[in-house]
């Protein structure tokens, strides 16, 4: 995918023009440090993607997004929260919060739609990844995600328990439950999703993992679990 970068922060600038280079898919065709001079380029080039700062000099990311002629998909970054829901009024594929970690970043960048069905017809089949990455010291250790048994919340980091080992990740549990397949993991406490094709049984409010684990099953999500998993 072609991509442009509109930012004027130059630390934000490098962090984002090194994601994309880790990214073989996305190929970087420049950066702009204001919305209009972006927009000179978007008048005679034709992008897929654009990371799109929201406090930018002369117009915001917002107002540049309302008079976009071409809208081509769009991942907005910004170190505020209270745009969200205006960002998500104006289609926007993903809202970065800054500072993110690649993994967010991966993330992100795994919603934006194929070519040729950004616009009209039926909506793509929302393909799930196969593998994680996930930032352990100054290391990026690899998981496969099928061989995750369940992932367990703790205050600001979330466990993650797979065949015979333990891994801590700085996301949290709700970074899971959205890049998580649903149809295979769900949410069955507030601090648990478990991997439903790792389950051996399932009694009263406990669930049995495959490696005799326990997971207890929280009153609100039950009923819901039951209806999908159970009947």
């Amino acid at each position: 995918m072609k991509c442009i970068i509109i930012e004027d922060q130059p630390p934000a600038q490098r962090i984002l023009k090194k994601y994309i280079e880790d990214i073989d898919s996305l190929q970087l065709m420049d950066t702009f440090t204001q919305a209009t001079k972006a927009m000179d380029f978007l008048n005679s080039n034709q992008v897929d993607l654009i990371f799109l700062d929201i406090h930018l000099p002369k117009i915001s990311g917002i107002e540049f997004l309302k008079i976009l002629p071409y809208r081509p998909s769009v991942i907005l970054t910004t170190a505020f929260s209270e745009y969200a829901l205006e960002s998500y009024e104006l289609n926007v594929v993903d809202y970065l919060l800054k500072p993110f970690s690649f993994q967010r970043f991966v993330q992100a960048v795994s919603k934006v739609p194929e070519k040729g069905k950004r616009q009209g017809g039926a909506a793509p089949i929302k393909s799930y990844q196969k593998e994680v990455f996930i930032k352990s010291g100054y290391e990026y250790i690899k998981l496969t995600i099928n061989q995750i048994r369940y992932i367990k919340s703790d205050a600001a980091y979330t466990e993650i328990f797979v065949e015979g080992k333990k891994h801590i990740s700085s996301e949290p549990l709700r970074f899971w439950v959205d890049l998580l397949d649903h149809n295979q993991f769900v949410r069955i406490h507030k601090s648990y999703i478990v991997n439903t094709s790792k389950i051996a049984k399932v009694s009263g409010n406990r669930v049995y993992m495959t490696n005799d684990d326990i997971v207890p099953i929280g009153r609100a999500y039950k009923d819901q679990f039951t209806e999908r998993f159970l009947k």
